[in-house]
């Protein structure tokens, strides 16, 4: 008799969220559970994300709720605030510390890590949990140039997945989308405006320049 696989997911929500818009789709993370749920014995879903806390109001927090109460396990921290070298204002949240901390120690109680990412920082932190016996399917896309992913993380993957693939499984039906402001608000992960993903750039950080 085989064993179960023992599966756990960790999202950078910047990063899927950049890449779903680039796409073209939104994503439905119920069914995105239902899916992976479906492919072995689901232990985890981590969900990643900076926050910008000095504002009255966060688009992202009614969808964290929403994830909190969901299945899903938000990891979230406040964004750091710098002035860059042409005296312009940015804020910038990292959360690649968090989530291979999180990874490392899950290592050695799953089969198969599914990270849903195409940051090219995370190469490292795949090939260690691949040393610990643990499959790793790396999901982003290469559909759209320029790739979202970087190649040193596709070339270590042990399964690469286009998000573009998994569209008529987690994404939402256009038809049942809610009206514009509550889709902003409960469904798009905006953390911060004007953020830009490209290969091999830190796929998690988010920048705002004012």
């Amino acid at each position: 008799m085989s064993s179960p696989n023992r599966i756990a997911l960790f999202i950078d929500g910047a990063n899927l969220y950049a890449t779903a818009k680039t796409l073209g789709f939104d994503i439905d993370y119920k069914r995105l559970l239902s899916e992976f749920q479906s492919r072995g014995t689901l232990l985890r879903a981590f969900y990643y994300t900076a926050i910008i806390e000095d504002q009255e109001y966060s688009s992202i927090r009614p969808l964290i709720d929403w994830l909190d109460y969901n299945g899903y396990t938000v990891v979230t921290k406040p964004t750091k605030e710098f002035i860059d070298a042409g005296g312009r204002r940015k804020v910038k949240g990292n959360m690649d510390i968090e989530l291979a901390v999180s990874a490392m120690e899950l290592a050695a109680h799953i089969d198969q890590m599914v990270l849903f990412s195409g940051d090219g920082d995370f190469r490292r932190l795949v090939e260690a949990v691949q040393r610990r016996g643990v499959r790793v399917t790396v999901i982003s896309t290469i559909a759209n140039p320029p790739p979202m992913i970087a190649d040193e993380l596709r070339r270590q993957a042990d399964v690469f997945t286009d998000l573009i693939e998994l569209r008529a499984k987690i994404s939402r039906d256009p038809s049942e989308r809610p009206p514009p402001r509550e889709r902003e608000s409960r469904y798009q992960p905006q953390q911060i405006p004007e953020r830009q993903t490209i290969a091999g750039s830190k796929g998690n950080d988010s920048v705002l320049e004012n």
